[in-house]
């Protein structure tokens, strides 16, 4: 074998690499890409690593140097600056100049004579002078020659010098080197992808009068309240014509009263389809006008794609093979036994028109992105075929990569990361559902930790139209700001179901976790101002997350002991420890809990003698803390939750002292 056909330099176990580089991990713009590798070769040289990357598009790779962690593993990093696909690999090459140094230095030190090593290291400076040029190749074939000098101390110390490694870096020998074998994908999102805060309203029941539709003039009315609570997200449930066939009434009857608007989810009637506006909410042209104010006062207006239909919708007459039939001629409605959806009816995927069916739902998608929409939360995706999800999504982001879409699906994990994996930018969670101290620790590792960060990106909602949680039933108002503290706080992308969360609307159907008077079936007339709303608590809450870089990711979570099972605490900090966030949660909506809560504050810089202050941005209230161990005391009613700034430098300036 001649040994052009062999390589020295092993390159294994690359991180992250989802299913065998098949799958691209997800970052946001100015998010970082940090990758390990283990590189290695035989006997007792050195080797060096590099990290390479470049963009979709660009020829030439760029390079960022990797640092050995030990046991031959390497770790470097680059940050993506555009929105669309990067690539990254690793390279490897044996350093024969470095092993020469490294074996020069234990010689010399042995007091061994070196001077053969020496004129070993004058022809590696002279066989790189001449992969360089100009200035740099005149200085190493200076250096050359003052290794062959009499004056083996000087010699050494020329060699051992820093300026000789960082030519020697710039023109090393690259026979050896090898580059892994794959091309790793990196999918870059603009921010809102990973810090985001959404509330969730039904247009119709913005109206002016108590069961009148609501329009969207109606509705331009509310956006400077959404807004003044620091929402940046501004998400609308299905905003079509309703069908008429099998309408459901309320609280999900199906009888319903004469003037029922119906499910929203049920698509479709002779007024249009997907691609037509609810006649009561107004016209197309309203609604981009709305649009366009919403984003005047700092929010991004998101749709429900919910890829159904009603009985009633314009497709089942122009294309009924888009639809299954069944024997007895008729359309089948959507079903999950027990639960039948007698007002919907589910697209065909395994139609052979299925190609049609594709290109009319990615039709749908246009439009609205040219109606001022760019991010769509997605009804169900887990009913459509994964290879539909790649393609389409795929294909929305070749012409509109900033385009965002938020999977709804709450169903078995491996589905749920499938979704994640097949394009899905943002994911609904467990995190509903997920109460205890245990339960929360538990799930948040697994979301933060390992493989899943790379491409799962969660979104928290503690309730949504179908969704109210016993926890949220039985807590009363200081469940709800529990909830709201966590969800906001453990992630970055959060959201609420509109007027029902902050009024802490509780009234459920009788065992079951669902909304009494669902707004899915009926018109509301909300008491926005109702006594008890804790409206003034949601808007604190997203001011202290855009005011803290710490809480914009949710990649920095640790959590920190207490001696108490039903107070969580957990800290957030920036790279740099310039802002570090310390969140203590009274789980126990209740009763008052207390406990002693671990701070580490080695790892967070502050000497173990040194007071720092607690700044409780939530509560407004500061504390002067000393040492690990610090006391809390938590009561749900007056104060479920400390969301503490830690000031960790004390300033001595005269007659007083201060912290920053």
């Amino acid at each position: 074998m001649d040994k052009e056909e062999y390589n020295r330099v092993i390159i294994e176990g690359v991180e992250p690499e989802i299913d065998c580089g098949s799958t691209p991990i997800k970052r946001t713009v100015g998010e970082r890409v940090r990758v390990q590798a283990d590189v290695f070769c035989d006997g007792r040289d050195e080797v060096v690593a590099d990290l390479l990357y470049r963009r979709e598009g660009e020829e030439v790779w760029r390079k960022a140097p990797m640092s050995a962690l030990g046991n031959d593993r390497w770790e470097g990093e680059f940050a993506v600056e555009e929105l669309g696909n990067y690539y990254y690999t690793v390279r490897g090459r044996v350093d024969y100049f470095g092993t020469w140094r490294k074996d020069l230095k234990k010689k010399y030190e042995a007091n061994r004579d070196v001077k053969p090593d020496l004129l070993i290291g004058s022809n590696h400076l002279q066989m790189a002078s001449e992969r360089a040029s100009g200035i740099d190749s005149d200085e190493l074939k200076g250096f050359s020659k003052k290794l062959k000098q009499e004056n083996q101390e000087a010699a050494v110390d020329v060699a051992l010098s820093d300026e000789v490694r960082k030519l020697m870096d710039k023109y090393p020998d690259r026979g050896s080197e090898t580059t892994f074998h794959k091309e790793l994908p990196v999918l870059v999102d603009r921010e809102k992808a990973l810090f985001s805060a959404w509330y969730e309203i039904f247009p119709r029941s913005c109206g002016s009068e108590p069961g009148k539709h609501g329009s969207f003039k109606d509705l331009e009315r509310f956006i400077p309240k959404i807004a003044e609570m620091g929402f940046d997200v501004l998400y609308f449930p299905p905003i079509h014509p309703v069908g008429r066939t099998n309408r459901r009434g309320r609280n999900n009857s199906p009888n319903p009263e004469p003037k029922a608007p119906g499910s929203p989810w049920s698509i479709g009637n002779e007024d249009g389809g997907h691609k037509s506006v609810h006649p009561e909410l107004g016209t197309v042209e309203d609604f981009e006008e709305m649009v366009k104010k919403a984003k005047g006062k700092g929010l991004e207006v998101a749709l429900d794609l919910t890829f159904n239909c009603s009985f009633d919708h314009p497709y089942i007459d122009e294309h009924p093979e888009w639809f299954k039939w069944r024997p007895d001629d008729k359309l089948q409605s959507a079903e999950n036994p027990p639960k039948k959806y007698e007002d919907v009816v589910p697209f065909d995927f395994e139609t052979e028109k299925w190609r049609e069916l594709w290109r009319e739902l990615k039709s749908i998608v246009l439009f609205w992105i040219d109606k001022g929409v760019k991010i769509f939360r997605v009804d169900n995706p887990h009913t459509k075929p994964f290879e539909f999800w790649d393609w389409l999504i795929g294909e929305v982001r070749e012409e509109h990569p900033e385009v965002v879409f938020l999977s709804e699906a709450f169903t078995r994990p491996k589905v749920m990361y499938k979704l994640a994996k097949v394009g899905f930018n943002q994911s609904y969670t467990y995190f509903t559902w997920r109460n205890t101290k245990w339960e929360l620790k538990q799930y948040l590792k697994e979301l933060t930790r390992g493989e899943l960060r790379e491409y799962f990106r969660p979104n928290f909602w503690p309730n949504t139209p179908d969704i109210l949680p016993e926890y949220l039933q039985y807590g009363g108002r200081p469940a709800f700001i529990i909830r709201l503290v966590l969800a906001a706080t453990l992630f970055s992308n959060y959201g609420i179901y509109g007027p029902a969360f902050e009024l802490c609307k509780n009234e459920a159907l009788e065992d079951k976790e669902e909304y009494k008077k669902s707004e899915k079936y009926e018109i509301k007339n909300w008491e926005w101002d109702k006594p008890g709303n804790i409206r003034k608590e949601v808007k604190k809450i997203n001011k202290i997350r855009k005011e803290n870089e710490a809480l914009q990711t949710p990649w920095n979570l640790e959590f920190y002991e207490v001696d108490n099972e039903e107070v969580i605490a957990y800290g957030k900090t920036n790279e740099d420890l310039t802002n570090i966030i310390l969140v203590i949660v009274n789980l126990d909506p209740h009763h008052t809990q207390s406990g002693w809560v671990r701070v580490p504050i080695e790892d967070l810089g502050i000497p173990p003698y040194q007071p720092y202050l607690v700044h409780d941005l939530f509560n407004e209230e500061k504390f002067v803390w000393n040492g690990e161990w610090n006391y809390i005391e938590l009561d749900p009613k007056e104060k479920p939750a400390h969301i503490f700034l830690v000031k960790k430098k004390l300033r001595r300036e005269k007659d007083f002292d201060y912290f920053v």
